[in-house]
């Protein structure tokens, strides 16, 4: 039988470059709960490589953050939002409302490029409409606010146009008298006309 051979060393791949200088910056940079540290002699492309990781992080948080909490709920039952609330230090409130946002995406519908709070505008939108708008927010780049605004003022003529649509079949009677002219109505089989006065009777037209 051949026994195996251990590899050694000489045999692994040289790092590259950008390895070595990415576990420098590591060396250099430093957080803790409270802060982010970084010595005197970081590099610009260091400096721009932590932001990115930073970015990447703030911008996932919330979304992880929701999909833990229902996996409690899924997994675990029970009081899931105060258990998770004692355990993140997040307040219920703030919990329930990850939870929910993460709960009206599926996570292949999520968009990387946009944040958690752009998602959160749409997220009582049917999907439709939540693709529609993120299509929208990704290609003019709208920030959360322009976003928020966009939507509410569509939302304000939706309902204008739903309302004047409303006002119009309602003051259009269905039928008239062709002698006078009077609105008719049907009521029992009988076509009755309805006066200023608001009293119905039989038209004799």
């Amino acid at each position: 039988m051949t026994a195996l051979q251990q590899t050694s060393e000489t045999n692994t791949p040289a790092a590259t470059p950008d390895v070595h200088r990415d576990a420098a910056a590591v060396r250099r940079v430093r957080t803790t709960p409270v802060a982010w540290q970084a010595r005197p002699d970081l590099s610009r492309h260091e400096w721009e490589q932590a932001g990115l990781k930073l970015g990447g992080v703030s911008r996932s948080t919330s979304w992880w953050v929701g999909d833990w909490v229902r996996f409690g709920q899924r997994r675990y039952r029970g009081d899931s939002y105060r258990y998770a609330s004692r355990v993140t230090g997040y307040d219920e409130k703030t919990l329930r409302n990850y939870a929910y946002v993460a709960n009206r995406y599926d996570q292949s519908r999520r968009r990387s490029n946009l944040t958690w709070s752009h998602h959160a505008e749409l997220a009582k939108l049917d999907p439709v409409d939540q693709e529609l708008w993120l299509d929208e927010a990704e290609a003019r780049k709208l920030t959360v606010t322009a976003l928020r605004k966009k939507v509410r003022h569509a939302e304000r003529a939706a309902a204008d146009n739903t309302e004047g649509s409303a006002a119009t079949i309602a003051s259009e009677p269905v039928l008239v008298c062709p002698g006078c002219g009077a609105p008719l109505m049907l009521n029992e089989r009988v076509l009755k006309f309805v006066p200023t006065s608001g009293q119905t009777h039989e038209t004799s037209c």
